[in-house]
């Protein structure tokens, strides 16, 4: 009798019917709410339904973009899959993990802590909330080699120059306090420690906002040279069309926690369907 051959999915992320909601997560909370109703906060329990029934998957150096406002529920899908928060409803699978048999969802909190040293990294909007401002840059990009075992100084070390480096963050720099780098500076170190450990997957939590014009457009460039050089599956968040069309192939649109539009960016930008997606591309043209 032969062995059953386990296939193996041809995306790297895939997430299924995503729901998060705060407070009374029944039925009762989802009625009159979602873009139709104008808002995510449940009039009959008062719940915030922040994101419902979230579906995509990313490929192997595919980059997923997810754009909406304030309160569209974007960031918080990203904090799910991320494993930050625990969703209410649906499924977030990696190949990387039993072939993608097994849904992170119902794993404990110490192994989702797990899969962030090997099977996947983010990228957050506040450097201080993906670092340690008080270690050096090297200091941080040490942390995840050691927690995967790495021993020897000298591999570590240059590791860590490597990747800063590659990051372009000077070498000088390596052994100074995260805490005296501008916001950009720190935002590359980030960028660099998330790669540490050459995961399959990287999320990007609005990785450009707060940051001036021209540091943005630098973060931005190096960004899209790295999903292009690492063929990394990558999911971007984003409130700016102009980061999600320079990153990304698809995109899905989110109002009030839900998916209004979604398809090739390129094509999203030319001739948005949506009412919300028109408005989104008419304010990125200026």
């Amino acid at each position: 009798m032969s062995t059953p051959v386990s296939v193996v999915p041809p995306w790297a992320l895939k997430v299924s019917g995503l729901g998060r909601v705060y407070g009374d997560p029944g039925p009762t909370s989802l009625a009159g709410t979602g873009p139709e109703f104008g808002t995510a906060v449940s009039p009959r329990t008062g719940a915030v339904v922040a994101a419902w029934d979230v579906s995509f998957d990313v490929a192997p150096g595919e980059a997923l973009g997810i754009i909406g406002e304030s309160g569209s529920g974007k960031s918080t899908v990203m904090r799910c899959v991320a494993g930050d928060e625990r969703a209410t409803a649906g499924t977030i699978r990696l190949r990387s993990v039993a072939a993608g048999a097994v849904d992170l969802g119902t794993l404990d909190p110490s192994d989702r802590r797990r899969l962030r040293l090997r099977d996947m990294a983010a990228v957050y909007q506040d450097p201080a909330a993906g670092l340690n401002l008080d270690v050096t840059a090297g200091g941080n990009i040490a942390d995840p080699l050691t927690a995967v075992g790495r021993r020897r100084y000298a591999d570590i070390r240059d590791r860590a120059a490597a990747l800063l480096e590659r990051v372009e963050v000077p070498l000088s720099r390596m052994d100074d306090l995260v805490r005296t780098f501008s916001g950009g500076m720190r935002q590359r170190v980030q960028i660099a420690k998330a790669l540490a450990n050459e995961p399959p997957v990287l999320l990007l939590d609005e990785p450009t906002t707060g940051l001036d014009a021209s540091v943005a457009a630098g973060v931005l460039d190096l960004l899209r040279g790295l999903l292009e050089e690492t063929g990394v599956a990558a999911v971007v968040v984003s409130h700016d069309f102009g980061v999600i069309d320079m990153l990304t192939r698809r995109v899905l649109v989110m109002q009030h926690g839900r998916v209004v539009e979604a398809g090739l960016t390129d094509q999203l930008l030319e001739d948005p369907q949506h009412p919300y997606s028109q408005q989104l591309v008419s304010a990125a043209r200026g």
